[in-house]
């Protein structure tokens, strides 16, 4: 299923205005590695994943999308796993963890919510990518919000920053790596 919505939405975007897809040729032809993408509305989540495709993005999501069954249902088709962010357990870094153990693709929305204004990113990303040693890329997403803005013809952009290295063995705070990221994701939408 995930295939098939992927294809339908590459189709959409060239209809209502193509992506401008800057720097992809940074990114791996296959996983592990992390992505953390900006999050202002559910548009950048289909672009993202319509753009990436043929490679399949496992998006950490929200339970929240999980609480009814048709969208639970479609959730996990488009490969999305439940966190609880008010109170997190074991299973926000397990899944992720297992995922990128088996050369996949683990999607991140580091703030946590969909937001136009910056705001603090959250150090699961960071602590997710050193556990398991892999890649973080960042992604920024500049576009329409909504289906009103889509079929608009807003135009939409999305730029991948340079992959960040977390050395395992250097003693470097989270709080380092955070701020890395923090700069390439602001870095990339200038």
């Amino acid at each position: 299923m995930y295939s098939g919505i992927a294809l339908l939405f590459k189709l959409f975007f060239r209809i209502f205005g193509k992506a401008e897809v800057i720097n992809k040729e940074v990114l791996p032809k296959r996983g592990p590695f992390v992505i953390a993408c900006t999050h202002t509305g559910w548009v950048d989540v289909l672009c993202l994943g319509a753009t990436l495709y043929p490679l399949k993005i496992n998006y950490m999501a929200k339970k929240q999308l999980f609480d009814h069954k048709f969208t639970s249902w479609l959730m996990k088709k488009l490969n999305a796993f439940p966190v609880d962010r008010e109170n997190p357990g074991p299973s926000v870094l397990k899944i992720p963890a297992r995922l990128l153990s088996n050369g996949e693709i683990v999607g991140i929305f580091p703030s946590g919510t969909r937001a136009t204004e910056q705001t603090a990113l959250k150090q699961g990303v960071i602590t997710i990518a050193q556990r398991a040693g892999v890649p973080i890329f960042p992604v920024t997403y500049i576009g329409p919000n909504n289906l009103r803005e889509l079929i608009s013809r807003k135009k939409t952009h999305l730029i991948f920053g340079e992959p960040i290295h977390i050395n395992t063995n250097e003693k470097k705070e989270r709080k380092y790596y955070l701020e890395i990221l923090e700069q390439k994701l602001i870095s990339v939408s200038k």
